[in-house]
């Protein structure tokens, strides 16, 4: 682990592997950690043939956190990750991110073009119209956790259904009790934050002319199908992996590296 200041904030990072250059972002009250509990991608396979790099987005993980809710809108962590990016001089790289990092990664493509080689899109989070109904049950979590703090947070996430390939499997709740280690104002300030946010507009993201790979599955109102529907009617050079079961989720690093390694 190591850590760099940017734009005002230290951020925790790490970077492995070989071969082409990926740039991962995490989801939401999400960190390094909480994605290897969950396991959407294997990125220790990753990185047998790409170089990764992750890090804890400000105010997620180990990072430091900021209290300008503005700052954790997609286009000012978009503008985080190019910066750290900058500071590893890192010229030009493929941006990945799952929810929120996905939403930081079209900003990112959006802000920077001439700068990213490809898109590794993971569950595609609320955008455009449908943004504004969840940018409200983010503000009325945030309320909750001030007044009953985390773990009762976490618990009541836990009594939903989990996105339909987790069904039966234990990862979404090992992947939920690491986030129990927030502090209630850090996790209030994170969904506050959430609900300044959303996708660039459609003009902007059906611009970006990059080989671009959506991972999505069904079952999540917080990340609809839908949503991943439109992006890859919109990006020119896509192509969409839709997951419903555990096998099919199974699959999304060997969809990851064959992408990877082709461009």
């Amino acid at each position: 682990m190591r850590e760099l200041g940017v734009r005002g904030v230290d951020l925790d990072y790490d970077i492995a592997g070989d071969g082409p250059m990926l740039v991962w972002g995490h989801g939401l009250s999400g960190s390094r950690a909480h994605d290897d509990a969950l396991g959407l991608l294997d990125f220790g396979r990753l990185q047998r043939s790409c170089r990764v790099l992750r890090y804890d987005a400000r105010g997620h993980g180990t990072s430091a956190m900021t209290g300008d809710l503005q700052d954790y809108s997609w286009a000012s962590l978009a503008a985080d990750q190019l910066a750290l990016a900058d500071r590893l001089t890192i010229d030009s790289y493929i941006v990945g991110g799952a929810s929120m990092g996905c939403g930081t990664a079209l900003h990112a493509a959006v802000q920077a073009s001439e700068r990213i080689e490809g898109l590794l899109l993971v569950i595609p989070p609320t955008g455009w119209e449908t943004r504004q109904a969840q940018a409200a049950v983010w503000s009325q979590l945030a309320a909750g956790v001030e007044a009953n703090g985390v773990d009762a947070f976490i618990n009541g996430v836990l009594e939903l259904e989990s996105p339909d390939p987790f069904l039966g499997h234990s990862e979404w709740e090992e992947s939920l009790n690491v986030q129990r280690q927030m502090s209630p104002e850090q996790l209030a300030t994170l969904l506050r934050g959430a609900a300044t946010a959303d996708l660039p507009d459609r003009a902007a993201i059906g611009s970006l002319s990059q080989p671009t790979l959506i991972l999505a599955w069904t079952g999540d109102p917080g990340h609809p199908a839908t949503t991943a529907e439109e992006l890859a009617e919109l990006l020119p050079n896509s192509e969409l992996c839709l997951a419903s079961t555990w096998d099919e989720l199974q699959r999304w690093t060997d969809s990851a590296t064959t992408f990877l390694t082709s461009l």
